[in-house]
């Protein structure tokens, strides 16, 4: 009788084992998707004549080079209403490297926008190349996604 329980055990111990290995392979076999492809960030922000200009850096973190990235913006008020929605055109962005880019947005004033969401990708070339893009802010202003 204990020579059919041992089998058992060691099947059902086996059973266990690959079950465990087999929902942890997934989590370690995967790419890591904190990592972001392509970041931008709303760096500095200075008032011009009856115009904020906003300076965007970009980081393409990939191993292609993008030909050209545009952006759709909203930018919000500090009451929450839509101000303006606008493109900015990021131009190029070389595969490891860091672009500086500056926007000067009429008809809003610095101190009155709240918020900027970065509704979508207008353009990205080659085709495809803007579906991991992170934004942040190291300005008063939040950036959105």
């Amino acid at each position: 009788m204990m020579a059919v329980r041992f089998p058992a055990l060691c099947g059902a111990l086996m059973l266990a084992a690959q079950s465990a290995l087999a929902q942890s392979a997934p989590a370690q076999s995967a790419p890591d998707q904190t990592t972001p492809a392509v970041s931008v960030e709303l760096n500095a922000i200075h008032p011009r004549d009856g115009a904020c200009q906003f300076v965007l850096v970009g980081q393409n973190g990939t191993e292609a080079d993008i030909d050209r990235l545009v952006l759709e913006a909203v930018l919000f008020d500090t009451e929450g209403r839509v101000a303006t929605m606008t493109l900015l055109d990021l131009q190029d962005l070389p595969a490891g490297r860091m672009r500086v880019r500056s926007f000067e947005i009429g008809g809003i004033t610095c101190e009155g926008v709240s918020r900027l969401l970065i509704n979508g990708v207008s353009t990205c070339e080659p085709e495809g190349c803007g579906a991991a893009i992170e934004a942040r802010s190291v300005t008063p202003i939040e950036v959105l996604q």
